[in-house]
C-alpha cells in the first residue's frame, strides 16, 4: 500500500500501487476519458477539472485500492482498452453504427418530457417510466449543478421531477461511474459509451447479481470546461457571473444554448455553441474514440436528423425526434414494453438512414485505424481496440485513410512541442 499522496497519477512522495502507476500511464498518454472508474477502484481517487478543464482522476491521499484494482482497471479503463461487444444471437450487423436487434425513430408521448429533452425525450421519458414503475430502483446520470450552475455532476433520479431536471445534453465534462448508486443494486445507469464500455467491462468483479440496465446515446466528444465559461462570456455573462441557470440544448430541437444570470437570459444556437465554440475543444480521447455510438449498452439513443440533399444534417428547429437502438435483448425488451406502456411512441428506421445523418459517427468510426496510427508513430500511444475490423474499415478509402494518418501524425507532434 502506498504511504504517498498523489496527484493526477503523478507520485509526489514514497511507494505507489499498480493501479496508481496504472492511471499516471493512461494520464501521461492523455488517453483518459474522465470516466470515473478509478474512483470506483480506490476510495482515495476524487475526479476533478485540470488545468485543461477536463476531469481527471486525482489521488487525494494514500491510495486504497479494492482487491484485484489494477487488474480491473486494466480489463475497464477506456484509456487502456475498449473491447468490442459480442453480438446477442439474431443481432444484424452494422459496420459503422454496431449489431442492433432493433431500431426506431422514437419520442415522448408526455409532451413536457418531449419539450424539454434534447431530442425527442425517449430516454427521459425511460428514466421516468423505470423509476415510477419500480423497475429501477434510480437511474444514475448526468445534470446540471444546482449550486453552480455552469458545471455538471453526477446524479441519481429517482422521480419524474429529478428526471426532468436532467434532461437535455451536457456538452462539458461529468464523471457518471463518480457516484456510488452506479454499484447500487436495482440501479439503471445512462452515461457516455466510454462510462458504459468500462462498466460492461467491470461489472461482473464490482456488482452482487445482476448488472444494471445500461442505456447510452451517441456521443460527440466531451468539451472543456473551459469552452462553456468562454461561451458564456462572449455571450456577455462573465467568468466571475452567477449563473442562475444553463442549458446547453432543448426546449425544442435541436434547441439553443441558453443561461440567466440575474435578470437577463443569453442564448445562442446550435452552430454557434456545439459548432464553433464547444466541439472544438473535445479532449484527445474522443478524438480517437471507437465507440461513441454505444455498442456495450443496452439501449442507446441518438438525434435522428434530417438530411439535406448532400447527406448533412439539418439543424432546423423542430418537434425533436430520436433513434432508439436495442443492442441486446433486455434493451430490446424494455423498449418494446414502455411502448406498450403508452410511455413512447415508436416508428420505422433503418441503420442505413440513422447513419446518413450522423456523419460525425460514421466518419470517425471508418478513418480510425488510420488515426490511431498517425498517433501512434507520432509518439502518443492510444487505447487497444480489439474486435472492430478498423483496419478493413480505413481500406475502403486508402488516399482519405493516407490524409488522416498525415494529418493526426501532425497535430500529435505538433502538441508534443
Amino acid at each position: 500500500m502506498s504511504g504517498s499522496t498523489t496527484t493526477g497519477g503523478a507520485t509526489t512522495g514514497g511507494t505507489t500501487t499498480g493501479l496508481e502507476r496504472a492511471v499516471a500511464d493512461v494520464l501521461a498518454r492523455d488517453a483518459c476519458s474522465g470516466c470515473g472508474l478509478c474512483s470506483r477502484l480506490d476510495r482515495s481517487v476524487r475526479m476533478e477539472l485540470d488545468a485543461q478543464g477536463y476531469a481527471r482522476p486525482v489521488f487525494s491521499g494514500p491510495s486504497e485500492p479494492v482487491p484485484d484494482a489494477e487488474a480491473i482497471f486494466r480489463r475497464g479503463c477506456p484509456g487502456v482498452v475498449v473491447k468490442a461487444p459480442t453480438p446477442p444471437r439474431g443481432a444484424t450487423p452494422h459496420a459503422l453504427l454496431g449489431a442492433h436487434l432493433g431500431v426506431w425513430n422514437a419520442g415522448a408521448t408526455d409532451t413536457e418530457i418531449r419539450h424539454t429533452g434534447s431530442s425527442g425525450g425517449a430516454l427521459t421519458a425511460l428514466h421516468t417510466w423505470l423509476v415510477e414503475t419500480g423497475r429501477a430502483a434510480r437511474v444514475t446520470g448526468a445534470a446540471v449543478d444546482a449550486a453552480a450552475p455552469r458545471r455538471t455532476v453526477p446524479v441519481s433520479i429517482m422521480t419524474r421531477e429529478q428526471a426532468l431536471s436532467a434532461a437535455g445534453s451536457r456538452y462539458a465534462p461529468v464523471a457518471a461511474l463518480d457516484n456510488d448508486d452506479v454499484l447500487a443494486p436495482g440501479s439503471a445507469v445512462c452515461a457516455k459509451p466510454c462510462e458504459i464500455s468500462a462498466l460492461r467491462q467491470t461489472a461482473a468483479d464490482l456488482i452482487d447479481g445482476e448488472p444494471p440496465l445500461m442505456l447510452s446515446f451517441f456521443c460527440a466528444g466531451t468539451p472543456s470546461q473551459h469552452a462553456t465559461d468562454a461561451l458564456l462570456s462572449e455571450l456577455g455573462v462573465g467568468r466571475h457571473a452567477e449563473v442562475g441557470a444553463l442549458r446547453y440544448r432543448g426546449r425544442g430541437w435541436p434547441g439553443r444554448f441558453t443561461a440567466t444570470s440575474g435578470d437577463r437570459e443569453v442564448s445562442a444556437d446550435y452552430d454557434e455553441s456545439w459548432g464553433r465554440t464547444l466541439g472544438p475543444t473535445t479532449q484527445w480521447r474522443c478524438k480517437v474514440c471507437v465507440d461513441a455510438v454505444g455498442e456495450a449498452a443496452d439501449i442507446v439513443s441518438a438525434d435522428s436528423w434530417e438530411s439535406d440533399e448532400h447527406g448533412y444534417p439539418t439543424f432546423a428547429d423542430g418537434a425533436g425526434v430520436s433513434a432508439l437502438i436495442a443492442r441486446t435483448e433486455r434493451g430490446r425488451r424494455t423498449i418494446l414494453e414502455a411502448e406498450a406502456a403508452g410511455v413512447i411512441e415508436l416508428g420505422p428506421l433503418s441503420m442505413d438512414r440513422l447513419a446518413a445523418a450522423q456523419p460525425l459517427q460514421t466518419e470517425r468510426r471508418r478513418f480510425l485505424r488510420a488515426r490511431l496510427l498517425g498517433s501512434l508513430l507520432a509518439g502518443r500511444r492510444p487505447p487497444r481496440y480489439p474486435g472492430y475490423a478498423l483496419l478493413r474499415l480505413s481500406a475502403t478509402a486508402p488516399r482519405m485513410a493516407a490524409r488522416v494518418l498525415r494529418g493526426t501524425f501532425r497535430r500529435v507532434r505538433r502538441a508534443a512541442r
